[in-house]
Order: structure tokens, then sequence, then C-alpha cells
């Protein structure tokens, strides 16, 4: 078939104008990974408006959103107007200006707010517009830092496997998400990844304390495998995401990753795009799990993602190196770095969390939330293998073969499962979550609501995820 003929045969498909919101979106718009049978044949949800920890789609049908939007509506859909309103003022007064040498209030107050809740010495703030945009910047605020100190043999990166960092070029070479970087292969040159701490397929009697240690003698390991003086920083997310709620095997695994970035010359980052604002029941997971790193990236809840913003914040050592440096500058910007309208509507989402006690809140429903999904565990022990998380940010991993801790092939794979079982019993029931095959194999379900979630609210979650289960299992056979 010739170009033109496919290019015909193309057009002929959409002869017809779109007519209804779902039409439209699957004639023009591209969605973030998204797979082609939602443009083609699957039901395509058009959501319209948001309550509480709930959106409502165009038929006035509502859906339980337990992943807070993309892990980042921190005060859920009720809020909006009162943000809005503050947008509002912010863009009658002022709605743009950059932050190339100049400043404006809504910027310099949002990084003096950012920098009383950080840790530590970290009170230096880059504002990006997203988290990868901010796992660049910190990419190259690093690199720039140890060339300044005259240390450019300092280059290389160590992440952790199957973490996501995001997917712009820089941020997409430190993900361990093979699937999601082996396409765009090559990419930044020097970057390792190192095991990441799901405890889970361990070998069995071993304690988290021996978990602890061994990941922390493979990190020296490749440390001094690829040589000290080569390595820039480490970057890792307190829980890391992607492989499903993963957490430090103990309190002693961080600051033992401190400890070896100081002994060694190397930067500390802390990827808080999801764990930031309160996702633990702390302002950062770098505080919940209490060590101080010299980086922490940030956006998501941050404006509760009512506005698009994200950032880096560095400790004063670090910014003060590159401004003593022979360009007198960071060499790093962006159009929307510290957007006015975007730090306005941070500002108001903070003065709204302070106020409602959100983070409190976080830290109060967290263990009535690990027992509710708990009972779930036990009532579904058939195919849950493990359920795992902290604070807000919770994971069902699925198997069916649990001496092995896998999801066998027979009498049904995870892909037809998930795709023909699990997904339509969960938007059966109503409820928005994550639910993905993982590096190993296994379906994973994530939930990870809106910080405003009430006792109310997570008996409600457990029910939901016991009757998608309950669905899901029974129409598979299993």
């Amino acid at each position: 078939m010739t170009v033109q003929q496919e290019n015909a045969e193309i057009t002929a498909n959409f002869a017809d104008e779109p007519s209804t919101l779902a039409e439209i979106a699957k004639r023009h718009l591209v969605m973030n990974f998204t797979p082609a049978s939602k443009y083609r044949e699957d039901e395509l949800p058009i959501f319209v408006r948001g309550e509480h920890c709930s959106v409502f789609d165009e038929n006035g049908r509502r859906f339980f959103d337990g992943l807070a939007g993309l892990f980042c509506v921190q005060l859920g859909y009720t809020h909006g107007a009162e943000v809005g309103d503050a947008v509002r003022e912010q863009l009658a007064a002022l709605p743009y200006q950059t932050t190339w040498s100049v400043a404006h209030p809504p910027a310099a107050l949002l990084a003096q707010k950012i920098a009383e809740l950080a840790p530590g010495d970290l009170n230096r703030v880059f504002f990006a517009s997203g988290g990868g945009e901010s796992n660049e910047a910190a990419i190259k605020l690093a690199r720039q830092y140890h060339i300044t100190r005259g240390e450019g043999t300092r280059y290389k990166f160590i992440a952790r496997r199957v973490a996501y960092h995001g997917t712009s070029f820089g941020a997409m070479s430190l993900n361990g998400m093979t699937d999601v970087r082996k396409m765009f292969e090559p990419l930044m040159n020097g970057v390792r990844h190192t095991h990441n701490t799901k405890r889970y397929r361990r070998p069995e009697g071993e304690t988290p304390e021996q978990t602890t240690a061994f990941l922390l003698g493979e990190l020296e390991s490749l440390i001094v495998q690829e040589g000290a003086d080569t390595i820039a920083a480490i970057i890792m997310e307190p829980l890391q995401n992607a492989g499903g709620s993963l957490t430090p095997p103990t309190k002693d695994y961080f600051t033992g990753v401190r400890a070896l970035c100081d002994k060694y010359g190397i930067l500390m980052i802390a990827d808080e795009v999801i764990t930031g604002y309160g996702r633990l029941g702390s302002w950062f997971g770098s505080i919940h799990y209490g060590f101080e790193p010299d980086m922490i990236t940030f956006a998501k809840g941050i404006a509760s993602a009512y506005m698009p913003l994200g950032g880096v914040i560095a400790s004063d050592r670090v910014v003060e190196t590159v401004l003593d440096g022979p360009l007198g500058m960071f060499n790093h910007a962006l159009t929307y770095g510290g957007h006015p309208v975007a730090c306005a509507a941070a500002l108001k989402n903070l003065e709204i969390m302070e106020r409602e006690g959100v983070v409190e809140n976080v830290a109060e429903l967290s263990p009535y939330l690990g027992e509710k999904l708990g009972e779930i565990a036990q009532k579904h022990a058939a195919i849950v293998g493990d359920l795992r998380g902290d604070g807000f940010h919770r994971s069902f991993e699925l198997v069916t073969d649990h001496a092995a801790k896998k999801w066998a092939d027979t009498p049904i794979n995870a892909g037809d499962f998930v795709g023909g079982h699990l997904n339509p019993a969960l938007a059966e029931v109503g409820l928005l979550c994550r639910v993905a095959i993982d590096a190993e194999g296994n379906p994973l379900v994530q939930v990870s609501p809106p910080l405003v979630m009430t006792r109310e609210d997570i008996d409600e979650l457990a029910s939901l995820l016991d009757q998608a289960f309950t669905k899901a299992t029974a129409s598979a056979g299993l």
C-alpha cells in the first residue's frame, strides 16, 4: 500500500466529524501513556467535576478517586474555588513575570515558606513546572556544583531499579524502568542502578536489618566499582512509587545512604515529587524517615495539582558553591519557572493544608487505612501476595502462586486478568486507582487517595476494593 493510499484510508475512518466529547478526545487528543484501544474501541471516561474525594463523569456517575488524580490532589476537589480566588487576584495584579534576575511576591514568599517546611539547611528553591523538570534541574545543579569545585569527573548518577523519575531526557535516564526508557536509548551517559527496597521475594527468613545491610553493602560496592570520584549524586524516593509503595526496610537505610554520600563526597537527592507535602504524614518523606538530603525535588502536592508547579530545594552549601563559581549563577532557566499564578495557587494550597490540619490527618488515619486494607488483603488472600506502603500510599501485589510469589499464567495470565476482569470491575464499582503489571510480571493495585480522606472515606475505599476484587476473581474463575 502506498503512503497516499494509507493516508486516504486513515482519512476515510474519520470522515464524520466527532460529536461527543469522548469522540473529540479520541480524534484529536494524544493522551499520556494511553494504549491504542482507548482511542479506538474502549470507552473513554470524561470527567467534568469533582467534590471532596470523588469525581463525576459527564453522565453524573460518581467515582471515588483512590489515586488523588495522579498522587497529587492533596486537598481533594472541594477547595478549587478558594484557590481560584487567589489565582484570580494574582492574574489581575500580575499575570506573568519571569524570575530571570528579577523576583515577584508569590515566588519569593513561596520559596520562603518551602524553606521553613524543608529539613536541615535546605533553604534555596528553584522553581519548575513539574516533576520531570524538577529532576532535570537537580541533575544540572549537581553537575555544576561538582564542576565548580574542580571535580568535573563527577558526572555519574546512581538511582534504583524500577524507579520512575520522569520522561524528559535526563530524568528518563535516571529511570530504572526498562520498558519506559529502552525505546529512547541511548540516553544520558553515566547512570547506574542499584537494588530498590522491595522485601517481597527477598530470601526467606531475612530480617529487615539484614536487608538494610545487603542494600548498603551493594550500594557501596557500586560506588567503589564505578570510582567514587566519578559519581555526582544518588537519587532516591523516600517511598518508591514504581514497583508498588516500596518503603525502607529499617530506619537505618536512608541514614546509611546519607553516610555513604558523606564518605565519598556524593550529593544525595530525595525525589519527593510524590512523597512531598504530606503523602506520608509529614511535610516531606525525608523528614518522615529521618534523613537530610542535599536536594529535594518536588511537584504534584505543592499546589494540589490545581496549577502545574515543581522545583528543587537545595542546601545553602550547594547553591552558594555554584554562585561563587566562575559563572556566578546556576546555569539553568525555564520560562515558566516561578510563574506568579502557579506560586499564588501553591501559597493558598499550603495555607489551606495548615488550616485544615491535612498532614496531621494523614498521620492520624494512616494506621486505620493500613488496618482496613489489611482486612481486604486477608479476605482476598487467594490473590493478594503482599500489601505494603506507608501513609496514604499503599499497594497490593497480586499473585496466584504464593510459594513462588508470582502470578502464574494458568488459569489466566496477568494481562488478561487485569485487562479483562480487574479494570472492568473497578470501573463497575466506581473506583479509580492505579493498576499495572510490575517488572516481575505481577499485577499491582495502588491506592494513594486525597489527603483529606476521613475514616468514612477509608471505609468506602476498602468496600469498593473488596467489591472489585470479588467481582474480578469471580468472573476470572479464580
